[in-house]
């Protein structure tokens, strides 16, 4: 398991991204698989920068905990910031046209739809979000 204290801000997303792809790099992952890791987890980060410690600044840490015998990876994000969970909001009618849509919530919706299984808590002051990838 390796983790990554940074401080939870737009222009870090690189950072944590490459972070993520280093510990995933030694298993065998396909670039669809890639992919869905990278796009779950740019969604969640840019939401915890956007959101959880509006209009402050704080830090998050991004865990990342790689099975080989399963295979699969697990992702796990951490703040203090405003209690919130993403996978209590009703996930968006997607069979409307996108100008009847209401804003917000693909981006969650398409998390949920691309990883084996996602978790949230809020347990002592910090909201805690798991995403795992079967490999």
């Amino acid at each position: 398991m390796k983790e990554l204290d940074i401080t939870a801000v737009k222009d870090n997303l690189d950072t944590v991204m490459s972070f993520v792809d280093e510990q995933i790099e030694d298993i065998d992952c396909s670039p669809k698989t890639q992919m869905q890791i990278d796009l779950a987890v740019e969604e969640i980060f840019i939401n915890i920068a956007s959101y959880a410690y509006n209009p402050e600044t704080g830090n998050t840490t991004v865990r990342v905990e790689v099975d080989k015998e399963i295979p699969a990876v697990k992702i796990t994000f951490i703040d203090h910031g405003v209690p919130y969970d993403p996978l209590a909001k009703a996930d968006p009618d997607i069979t409307l046209a996108a100008e009847d849509r209401r804003i917000g919530g693909l981006g969650i919706f398409l998390v949920k739809k691309n990883m084996d299984d996602i978790k949230y808590e809020y347990v002592n002051g910090s909201n805690i979000l798991t995403i795992v990838k079967d490999l």
